[in-house]
């Protein structure tokens, strides 16, 4: 290789004769290197070049007049370990070579055989660039480790290390800290809008935004999705507001634009004190908790965790929940129960299936206690859908064993489910997987949930119509103007909310609205059913109001769906 091509490399040489570092020089040109050489002949001359400037290979002699090749190793282990050093000597002996091949040298030649110099040169160029090559890989492997890869800020591991130490530092000297959970408000609309392309490129810019309302002491982290982290190092409880405040302004004044879209997008913020007395887990997660209290209380805001706050706890508690919800369902503590549907003229008659969580006593946790929670964070989807896989299954097992009824069993669909674009798929695929009749399946959904999602409930309704499942428009009746989306959702059944039925037989006005849900009902072909038939009278009053079936505690009190009618859970919750 010459010219131009020819591989350019720094040269630092130990040596007292001139002409020797000469005959080197001209032996690494002639292998087709152009050397940039500078020689040195004593150990202060050799440290100052050292310090100056950046070396890719250090040559010496063994004996020079004012220092040896053993002073010179050591200066170069000091201040650039991973270069090349090669011992060219007159004088050098095997031993003297050995030791010093074992103190780190790389290699020796002897000067009557300069021949030797090119290949030790050659291999040793290349083992340190293979070196600097692992470094590399091992320094972004590192990095990697502890960064988020979008944003390259420090990511949730690196942070919770962090945080640890605050804790510890808060603990034993009583130094202040502060810690922030952000949450981007809008972040999901610029996303679904614009593809993922937009919402990475939306969480790089506020990143450099947020980057520029911290301090140099502080630390920002991404946490996961849009979620971000700030620990304020030696901060205050007031000083971190105002940097809270300053964060908010720099987010609020930002409008993202993407294509032919602009979108303001603000950010919620949760803020808590760093105290010795709890860990960072536990800070992470009342951080977390405050931020969603600001999103509660309207988005784009910030809200402080105290001992006394109300708002926290009723987060503690649901999170609570959703763990014990999450739990049950992989431990077998979360059951399916079934409620008649008493047909009140004549024909068959129908159940509803009920969910139950067992407690770690075996007591009976009834919906309403965990459902508002599992509803709060998104989870009633992963619900719905070990309810379908259950029932379809439990449906399986019962015909096989020659116990199944083959009445309709009625699942309720979640107001989340409603939008959830693979849910006719995941029962397209158990009808598929389990031998079950589609016809023996029906699905609940609420009116409320139907009007506030009217296009998405169309479309389910009439996918699951067409694959063969019944469907029940629940609660119907609380918004009398909703009669007219009767014509527009081909359901099956409509379920007359129980707030009128138990109270039809003292309330005029009730009585009047059951009449005519039911009237309206029958005259769009559908059947009616009344919930919360509690007594034998209001059953009868049904009756003779000619509704099509009635569920309720005088009908049939719930019972496990796979369990018998001696089982002692079953007689717990009756």
């Amino acid at each position: 290789m010459h010219g131009n091509n020819a591989p350019s490399i720094q040269v630092l040489i130990a040596e007292d004769s001139e002409d020797d570092a000469l005959l080197i020089d001209l032996e690494l040109k002639k292998g087709g290197y152009r050397t940039h050489m500078i020689r040195v002949d004593s150990s202060k001359q050799m440290e100052q070049a050292l310090q100056d400037q950046h070396w890719d290979l250090i040559i010496t002699d063994h004996n020079m007049p004012s220092f040896n090749s053993a002073e010179a190793l050591q200066l170069a282990q000091k201040f650039h370990p991973h270069v090349p050093f090669i011992l060219v000597s007159g004088s050098i002996g095997e031993e003297v070579a050995v030791d010093a091949m074992k103190s780190g040298a790389h290699d020796y030649v002897m000067k009557d055989n300069l021949a030797r110099l090119l290949p030790a040169v050659q291999r040793e160029l290349k083992e340190a660039e293979n070196r600097r090559a692992h470094q590399e890989a091992e320094a972004l492997i590192r990095h990697m480790a502890f960064h988020d890869s979008l944003t390259d800020l420090i990511n949730r591991v690196e942070f919770e290390r962090r945080l640890d130490a605050s804790v510890e530092s808060a603990s034993t000297d009583g130094v202040a800290h502060a810690l922030l959970y952000l949450d981007l408000d809008q972040f999901k609309l610029v996303n679904d809008s614009c593809g993922h392309l937009a919402g990475d490129e939306l969480l790089k810019r506020i990143t450099r935004r947020l980057q520029d309302a911290v301090r140099d002491s502080d630390t920002l982290a991404r946490l996961g999705g849009d979620e971000f982290g700030v620990l304020l190092n030696n901060c205050p409880l007031d000083r971190a507001q105002k940097i809270a405040r300053g964060l908010l302004e720099k987010v609020q004044q930002y409008t993202f634009v993407w294509s032919d879209k602009s979108f303001k997008v603000g950010v919620s913020i949760g803020l808590v004190q760093v105290k010795g007395d709890i860990s960072s887990t536990e800070l992470l997660t009342l951080a977390d908790m405050a931020c969603y209290v600001a999103k509660d209380q309207g988005r784009n805001r910030i809200h402080i965790a105290s001992d006394s706050d109300s708002s926290i706890s009723l987060r503690q508690t649901e999170v609570q929940w959703i763990q014990r919800l999450r739990d049950s369902m992989e431990s077998g503590n979360l059951q399916l129960y079934r409620q008649h549907i008493q047909n009140l003229q004549q024909g068959e008659s129908h159940s509803e299936l009920l969910l139950r969580m067992l407690d770690h006593d075996g007591e009976v946790i009834t919906p309403d206690r965990f459902i508002p929670a599992a509803e709060r964070y998104n989870l009633m989807p992963d619900v719905d859908r070990w309810v379908i896989s259950h029932a379809f299954a439990q449906r399986t097992m019962q015909q096989q064993t020659g116990i199944a009824d083959f009445n309709t069993l009625f699942i309720n669909l979640s107001a989340n489910s409603l939008s959830d674009p693979e849910l006719v798929d995941f029962i397209r695929h158990q009808l598929q997987q389990y031998p079950v009749n589609p016809q023996h399946f029906g699905f609940e959904i609420t009116e409320t949930a139907a009007i506030t999602d009217f296009d998405n409930a169309v479309t389910l309704i009439e996918a699951l119509r067409k694959l063969g499942c019944r469907v029940a428009l629940d609660d119907f009746g609380s918004g009398m103007s909703s009669f007219s989306y009767l014509k527009s959702l081909h359901v099956d059944f409509v379920k007359i909310d129980g707030s009128f039925v138990k109270s039809m037989l003292e309330n005029e006005m009730d009585c009047a609205i059951v009449e005519a849900v039911n009237k309206i009902g029958h005259i769009a072909g559908l059947q009616t059913i009344a919930e919360f038939v509690e007594n034998e009278d209001i059953k009868l009053r049904l009756q003779q109001l000619g509704i099509d079936f009635a569920q309720g505690w005088a009908i049939h009190r719930p019972e496990c769906f796979t369990r018998t009618a001696q089982d002692p859970v079953e007689k717990k919750l009756a």
